[in-house]
């Protein structure tokens, strides 16, 4: 079932890809390698998605220890902004995949076997 969503994810991802910036269009082109890969494409799918979350908490943990260090003073507030909108940027991209993938789970299910 997951193989068969893959096509929309992907599709989804590509379209989103200009709007959210780099952390989308990099998960679109690793979503277009899986989705080009043969064999089991599912494995390879989760992974991504894996990939793409790991990234997302890494700079969500990356902007709190800046604003951390912004509040004790070692950091400028230009860097505590840029990694507060990198990590704002990941999080819409998380929550666009996320919308996106149910999205298409929910097409899937709506077919008539």
């Amino acid at each position: 079932m997951i193989v068969a969503a893959l096509p929309l994810v992907t599709s989804a991802l590509s379209a989103l890809a200009p709007s959210l910036g780099t952390a989308a269009s990099s998960a679109a082109s690793a979503a277009a390698s899986a989705a080009s890969a043969s064999g089991s494409a599912g494995g390879d799918f989760g992974s991504v998605m894996a990939q793409v979350s790991g990234d997302a908490l890494k700079k969500m943990k990356a902007a709190e220890a800046t604003s951390i260090s912004g509040l004790q003073g070692q950091a400028s507030t230009q860097d505590v902004v840029q990694s507060v909108m990198s990590a704002q940027e990941s999080l819409q991209t998380a929550l666009a995949i996320r919308d996106k993938s149910v999205s298409a789970f929910q097409e899937i299910s709506r077919m008539s076997i």
